[in-house]
């Protein structure tokens, strides 16, 4: 799946309206939405020391600094205000403390089907190239359709099953053994649509907010 991108989300907010329901200090709480809708809305709440996102795209609780708006304010701050929304997907993960607290349970990274595929791939194209010469125009293809069966098909049954499938694999021929060695080395995880939306949001709505509410160094 290719990422959620800053202009894809923009759309998703277009007609988004701000709904400031408490703002006292550090004790905020302001609403996103469209009228009449709950589609793609999203809150956020700050107390000291914490903000909590809730919406359409699940719950994420994060904690760093006191004023939590000054901590994701901080990128957009330190550079030229050009339009863009800055967000920081390792360094704001960093700083969850909880993660949709759902029955189905929730994460900010997940096994990317097409993550694991393009190594394994990668790996396959490596040992037909400088293997070309030992081996057969038919097995260099019996070798490629095995990766292929074995391997890259078990992606879509998650990533359990994928790293087994790369573990487990082998192919012997011409005394030539194929095998992922260290394949576990590799981390296939991404950050989930959820999470990347979360933190366009997060640069979105406070942004949003300064421009109604002054921040202490605007006053």
């Amino acid at each position: 799946m290719t990422a959620l991108t800053q202009e894809e989300f923009l759309k998703n907010v277009a007609k988004h309206q701000m709904h400031i329901l408490r703002n006292d200090g550090l004790y905020r709480h302001v609403r996103f939405k469209r009228e009449g809708t709950m589609c793609m809305h999203f809150d956020l709440v700050t107390w000291p020391g914490y903000l909590a996102y809730s919406g359409d795209m699940g719950c994420f609780v994060f904690s760093r600094i006191e004023d939590m708006f000054e901590f994701f304010r901080a990128d957009r701050k330190h550079g030229k205000d050009d339009g863009n929304l800055k967000i920081n997907l390792g360094y704001w993960s960093e700083k969850l403390q909880a993660v949709d607290g759902n029955r189905n349970g929730g994460c900010a990274k997940e096994f990317s089907e097409d993550t694991f595929t393009r190594i394994i791939h990668e790996w396959r194209i490596s040992w037909i190239k400088e293997y070309r010469d030992k081996l057969t125009k038919g097995q260099r293809r019996e070798l490629w359709d095995f990766v292929q069966e074995q391997v890259i098909a078990k992606a879509e049954e998650g990533g359990h099953a994928a790293y087994s499938a790369a573990y487990e694999f082998e192919y012997t021929v011409n005394d030539l053994s194929f095998q992922f060695h260290d394949f576990w080395d590799h981390n296939c995880d991404e950050y989930t649509h959820r999470f990347i939306w979360c933190c366009y949001a997060l640069a979105w709505g406070i942004k949003q907010y300064d421009f109604v509410v002054p921040s202490k160094e605007a006053a």
